[in-house]
């Protein structure tokens, strides 16, 4: 097998949760166009179904499934769908993320709502996506779990708080269930994106889409840009292939710079 047949995902299926725009949307087509079927999950049916037509359009079999991550019965309905219809599941990438209301806070300022929403969206959701593939996967040849982190988790983050915190869970958490997985044949890696324009992220800072290409000098980019979509699926193609079957509890940072 020759390197770049190691990065095909020929025969495999992935999750992708939070599919239905931005960064899940762009790992969606990455996994599609690197060879996997796709299954589609967010709340929003409307935009997982477009989301599911362009992996098909590339010759993939796509299903749209809307789910409540935050729910661990419709997490792991969604586990159990996906491998009913689609036949099997290799691979379960956890990207559903963000913050309810957008408001920027600080910790003295922030409801117990506040709080409870983003660690269970962008902390506990990771848990039970992890736990519900896993024991699909431990009893059909093992697999893949990635998880989408932040480059907020490495450093304090005024007003984003409660974000930040969940996200160094996560990167604990890839740590710890990498640990206890590979036995089982799991190997369970992250991703850790920079700052990426998208709808939540520009909402949250109040910027508008003209002001983007501003934003690599205004947050000091060494590269000079914001990321994309696109700068993320690469990595993801990576984690969930055999070019990467000797790195399992590793989180992979990209964003422009050290």
């Amino acid at each position: 097998m020759g390197v770049l047949d190691r990065f095909r995902l020929d025969g495999q299926v992935a999750v992708v949760t939070g599919g239905g725009r931005g960064i899940g949307e762009g790992l969606a087509l990455g996994l599609a166009q690197a060879g996997a079927d796709v299954v589609v999950a967010a709340r929003r049916t409307h935009e997982i179904e477009a989301v599911a037509d362009k992996v098909r359009a590339l010759g993939r079999r796509a299903l749209a499934v809307t789910a409540n991550v935050m729910e661990i019965e419709q997490v792991q309905a969604l586990a159990d769908q996906a491998f009913a219809d689609m036949g099997a599941l290799t691979c379960w990438v956890s990207n559903a993320g963000g913050a309810d209301d957008r408001v920027p806070r600080t910790f003295l300022e922030m409801p117990e709502r506040q709080w409870d929403f983003q660690l269970n969206l962008n902390l506990k959701a990771v848990w039970t996506g992890a736990q519900a593939a896993a024991n699909l996967m431990k009893d059909h040849g093992g697999g893949t779990i990635i998880n989408i982190s932040s480059a907020a988790a490495g450093a304090a983050a005024p007003f984003n708080g409660p974000y930040a915190v969940a996200k160094s869970g996560v990167n604990n958490l890839t740590q710890t269930l990498a640990a206890e997985m590979a036995a089982l044949g799991i190997r369970v890696n992250g991703v850790s994106p920079g700052p990426i324009p998208t709808e939540v992220f520009l909402e949250f800072l109040n910027l508008k889409e003209e002001e983007i290409p501003e934003l690599g000098e205004r947050f000091q980019i060494p590269l000079g840009r914001v990321g994309t979509p696109e700068d993320i699926a690469p990595a993801v193609v990576y984690l969930a292939s055999e070019a990467s079957s000797w790195m399992t509890g590793h989180t992979i940072s990209i964003k422009g710079g050290p």
